[in-house]
């Protein structure tokens, strides 16, 4: 599996699901804006203002006597413009990763707010007119779910609730497939709801109009997206069991080959050989022996017949096997390739 580590202060851990996320916003200086976050608006007025601030957070923990503070102050992501207008409603989202099937975790305070006191969350995000909303109302006593589609809000659903003013509380969304549910300070707030409008997509966080709010503890506990590429290598391998090795490579902006997609995940993003670079800019075919094994690469081409990767098989050697023979099996695994293929971007 591979382990990605974002320099902004987050951290990815294996987990039951695949892999977790956690947003360390307390790592961050005060005042500073989180990276690999954009801000996003809907509706009028003006951007919002997202920055970490310093906040009293109790304890996730029940602290041990004498042991650990209940309260601790640490950085905080908050939302500060106070901007009046009605159709306001700032996000933040994470640009780092698309999710489809993902428990999202936050706790987040409503620290103040005139016209509306809400805060909440955003999953499967497309962009700032598709995407699906969770949010909990101070002044509306209540926690709502509805989606935007092409801009336009579908009917909330959801119960009342009491939502309290200058306390943290916990907001909690699971996607799987088409299932969504939703918790509330650690309690189911509604029937589980299925809808198809968005598979998959971006999270982030949501505010509206002048509501001032924090959000710390942010986590998200998912399954991994597969490129193509390594989706198709993971079909062929399941039914061809005499490949010992397989790899796609394309072209990088260095020049230079590259993994994407292998049988073998810790090979993804090593360099290729000469070989695999003559593969995608000549359509050169190579082969190989090495003990009990031939080694052939292949170009890869779009629909137009142009080459866009190289493939390298390793394939179990019979006794008598010649080139053209090992040629023409590793051709036969490519050409399954090629019928999903029709452009370079299909691999990503």
């Amino acid at each position: 599996m591979r382990i990605y580590l974002w320099i902004f202060c987050l951290a990815l851990a294996l987990s039951a699901r695949g892999a977790e996320i956690h947003f360390n916003f307390s790592d961050y200086a005060e005042g500073a804006t989180p990276t690999n976050f954009i801000p996003v608006l809907a509706g009028g007025g003006q951007p919002g203002i997202w920055k970490i601030v310093m906040a009293e957070v109790p304890s996730l923990l029940t602290p041990l006597a004498g042991q650990a503070p209940a309260v601790t102050r640490h950085g905080v992501l908050a939302q500060t413009s106070q901007d009046l207008t009605d159709e306001h409603f700032p996000m933040l989202i994470f640009t780092g990763e698309k999710f489809r099937d993902f428990k999202f975790t936050t706790r987040f305070k409503i620290v103040s707010g005139i016209t509306e006191q809400m805060a909440g969350v955003v999953f499967r995000y497309q962009n700032a007119s598709n995407y699906y909303v969770v949010r909990a109302s101070v002044l509306g006593r209540n926690v709502k779910f509805y989606k935007v589609v092409d801009g336009l809000r579908s009917d909330p659903i959801g119960p009342e609730l009491a939502v309290s003013l200058g306390e943290w509380h916990t907001l909690t969304v699971q996607c799987e497939g088409t299932q969504i549910r939703i918790w509330y300070d650690d309690k189911l707030a509604m029937p589980p709801l299925g809808d198809h409008s968005f598979s998959e997509g971006r999270i982030g966080f949501r505010t509206m109009a002048d509501a001032v709010c924090y959000f710390t503890d942010a986590s998200v506990d998912y399954t991994p997206l597969l490129p193509a590429a390594q989706a198709m290598v993971n079909a062929i391998i399941e039914k061809e069991p005499r490949i010992l090795a397989l790899r796609i490579y394309t072209l990088q902006t260095n020049g230079l080959a590259q993994v994407i997609a292998s049988k073998d995940a810790a090979e993804i993003g090593t360099a290729g050989t000469d070989a695999e670079l003559k593969a995608i800019q000549e359509g050169a075919v190579s082969f190989g022996r090495e003990k009990g094994q031939v080694l052939v690469t292949l170009p890869l081409h779009d629909r137009n017949g142009d080459d866009i990767a190289a493939v390298r098989v390793h394939l179990k050697s019979f006794f008598g096997e010649t080139q053209n023979t090992a040629i023409t099996r590793a051709r036969m695994i490519v050409k399954q390739m090629q019928t999903q293929v029709g452009s370079e971007k299909d691999l990503l």
